[in-house]
């Protein structure tokens, strides 16, 4: 087994597979993500990525024998924290060759490299004091997201400020973060539109407008949804993604 420690042979052995490509948050100075490791064996390539989108990932990809024998030496190393991820089908496969892993719910990883057909029109990125105001939006309707205004960990906030009633007060009413990116595959992720403002195709404008600067600015935009969000992912599709099913474990006992 052999660790990789430069970024352009993680992109060579992931092979354009923009999950893996993510985990190794990829520095434009050609450098992996602060405190990413990566390892290869055989057809099996592991990007190990701290506290990434909320969680300690092990991405993961390859055939069963070479990821089942990385996953299991590589977990030995950096610790239990973290969750091996990859094609459903795979980490089935690892949670049944793998003492202890307990599999946790499928989601989608979605993604594109083309420019979303459909204008975003009236959204903008908003400025530290907008920022700030979105806080609120999340506190309402989405504490649960991994990325949130107040954390300041987002690159750049984009949203749709306007107003709920002639008499009410601008504010944002639909927003989306440019988070987690790497150099090679841009992330987004803190979707949130007011539910009195839904049905207006807020979420749609706003995600567009994201993954338009996504696209340009890495080559490619990603994001992941839960498999049973049936009017995201609707959403997502009409502005171009794929969807490609994952999922995760975690370690339950020794």
């Amino acid at each position: 087994m052999e660790e990789l420690v430069r970024l352009r042979d993680v992109e060579e052995a992931a092979a354009g597979d923009g999950h893996l490509l993510w985990a190794a948050q990829g520095q434009r100075d050609g450098r992996l993500g602060p405190g990413v490791r990566a390892w290869r064996h055989g057809t099996a390539l592991a990007v190990a990525s701290p506290d990434l989108s909320g969680r300690d990932r092990l991405a993961v990809m390859g055939g069963t024998d070479d990821a089942t024998h990385v996953v299991r030496h590589v977990l030995d190393d950096v610790g239990p924290s973290y969750r091996p991820v990859g094609q459903a089908s795979l980490i089935e496969a690892l949670i049944g060759a793998i003492r202890g892993l307990s599999p946790i719910p499928e989601f989608y990883w979605m993604e594109t490299s083309a420019v979303p057909d459909s204008p975003a029109v009236g959204v903008e990125w908003l400025d530290e004091v907008r920022v700030k105001e979105a806080t609120s939006l999340f506190d309402r309707f989405f504490p649960d997201s991994f990325a949130q205004p107040e954390d300041g960990g987002a690159h750049r906030w984009a949203g749709i400020v306007d107003s709920l009633g002639s008499r009410e007060r601008p504010e944002p009413l639909a927003v989306a973060a440019d988070v987690w990116s790497a150099a090679d595959c841009g992330f987004l992720a803190g979707v949130c539109v007011h539910p009195a403002a839904r049905g207006r195709g807020l979420a749609q404008a706003v995600c567009g407008f994201v993954i338009e600067a996504l696209v340009r600015r890495h080559g490619r935009a990603a994001l992941m949804v839960h498999a049973d969000n049936q009017a995201a992912i609707a959403v997502y599709e009409r502005l171009g993604m794929t969807k490609r099913l994952l999922r995760a474990a975690q370690v339950v006992s020794p």
